[in-house]
């Protein structure tokens, strides 16, 4: 792949970005929605209590979108820069969701803040798989920074790295892996063997992301009035004994940076897990989940930067070189 292809996939991804932050998820018909319809009705097919029909379940799902999105790039390139551009964007922007992670876990804030406990519990979905019907607002707090922790990698940093990587094959790809993980990725009876493989090929595609995100949490920990070396020493010490090698390596960052002690008793609707505890503060509080929130929307905008200034060393670079 050339130079002027890399710089045309970061420009279209940095376009995605930019939709995102002002727009948001699609308020109807979002293509994800759309797909996690489509994975459900096929799972009724292709449900055995076997990692076999796991691998093929998620063999075809993903294949299926990493071939559509590479016949959508194929075709953009086919017509010109600003067609590929166009692709990668809009791509980047279905896979995004850091923006309504923000604003969902701002308004959570709020209602906890306010002491209405159900309507918190009601919206707490939004965020994350656990039993709001078994937490308090203590819980509820808890929840939503390990929420907002994870999916500040899953929902941005990732999908915005596959972006620049790969194009709209690769980012529509690594969003239809994170959904299913999200549905059939559990350590249940259920689904511990037709659901291995979506969760494991999760796990890959989310480790470059993870760090990336823990490392700019450590670079943004002071704007929020966090600490870096609590950042650093929480996600050596503490990241190693989650089950989950990404979702570790951010919650335990987060929980450093702000100073706050996450992990312990994880009530999910099929189970409950007895997590590790990440960090050494004070159980998070209503103001600690918005400086979360700031801390998510700093490192965004940190990672979204870094692509920037790529991209403008780049076209700075085939520049020089064309004259």
């Amino acid at each position: 792949m050339g130079k002027t292809t890399r710089q045309v996939r970061l420009l279209g991804t940095l376009i995605g970005y930019l939709a995102d932050s002002l727009l948001g998820d699609p308020k109807r018909g979002h293509p994800v929605a759309g797909f996690g319809g489509v994975a459900a009705v096929l799972e009724r097919v292709t449900y055995r209590d076997s990692r076999i029909a796991g691998v093929v379940h998620v063999g075809v799902l993903v294949g299926a979108v990493g071939v559509l999105g590479a016949m959508l790039q194929r075709e953009a390139e086919r017509r010109g820069p600003l067609w590929s551009i166009a692709a990668t964007a809009t791509a980047t922007w279905v896979a995004l969701g850091g923006t309504t992670l923000t604003r969902t876990a701002q308004a959570m804030a709020e209602l906890i803040g306010r002491d209405d406990v159900e309507a918190a519990r009601g919206l707490l979905p939004s965020l994350c798989g656990r039993d709001p019907a078994r937490l308090d607002g203590a819980g509820l707090t808890r929840a939503a920074v390990e929420s907002v922790a994870e999916n500040t990698s899953d929902a941005h940093t990732a999908p915005l790295l596959w972006a620049a990587i790969g194009g709209a094959p690769a980012v529509l790809a690594y969003r239809s892996i994170n959904t299913l993980d999200s549905m059939i990725g559990y350590r249940t009876p259920y689904y511990s063997r037709f659901g291995w493989a979506a969760a494991r090929l999760d796990d890959a595609v989310n480790y470059l992301g993870a760090r990336v995100t823990a490392a700019l949490v450590v670079l943004c920990a002071p704007a929020v009035g966090g600490s870096p070396s609590g950042a650093v020493r929480a996600w050596r010490r503490d990241a190693p004994r989650h089950p989950s090698p990404n979702a570790g390596v951010v919650e335990a960052a987060f929980a450093g940076a702000l100073g706050v002690r996450l992990g312990g008793p994880t009530h999910y609707r099929h189970q409950l897990q007895i997590r590790p505890t990440l960090g050494e503060g004070v159980t998070p509080s209503v103001a600690d989940l918005r400086r979360a929130v700031l801390l998510s929307r700093l490192v965004q905008t940190a990672s979204a930067a870094a692509m920037a200034l790529c991209a403008g060393i780049g076209f700075s670079v085939v520049g020089r070189n064309g004259r």
